[in-house]
């Protein structure tokens, strides 16, 4: 067992919940499968397992092995977010951002607070702004006929 008190690991749940609730806001506002509730749930998630894990670790064991399955589970999820209907496929930022958020949400569970919130901020920033710049490369492409 680790001495960091259960206040602290209570703080960084904390921390993974509001950075999970941000994305999950703009995926609400865009109005996506996976919102608020979801990102708030997959931060939170990671976040606990991985606090855990540090704080389950025996002399001779590894904290490592619950954040691999940490990584298989988000996996999981994010391939059930992709849709394919002949060809075009969807739901690739979803999962995506389902991925990242459990990064941000690992990276708050162990401590790693700059991490985590500037992870969140830089996630945030590309599903904002990209949408306009991609807008703006589909006006230059329809205009050249491609």
């Amino acid at each position: 067992m680790t001495d960091v008190s259960s206040h602290v690991v209570l703080l960084r749940l904390v921390l993974a919940t509001g950075l999970g609730a941000l994305i999950g806001l703009e995926r609400e506002y865009r109005r996506k499968p996976a919102g608020l509730r979801t990102n708030i749930l997959i931060a939170l998630g990671a976040a606990l397992f991985s606090a855990m894990s540090i704080e389950f670790v025996s002399p001779d064991g590894s904290s490592d092995r619950i954040a691999a399955q940490i990584v298989t589970g988000i996996g999981f999820l994010g391939a059930g977010a992709i849709l394919r209907s002949g060809r075009s496929v969807h739901g690739l930022t979803t999962a995506a951002t389902i991925w990242v958020n459990a990064a941000i949400g690992m990276a708050a569970g162990t401590g790693h607070y700059t991490i985590a919130v500037g992870s969140a901020v830089i996630t945030i920033v590309v599903l904002v702004a990209l949408p306009f710049i991609e807008r703006v490369f589909d006006r230059h492409r329809s205009k050249e006929g491609i």
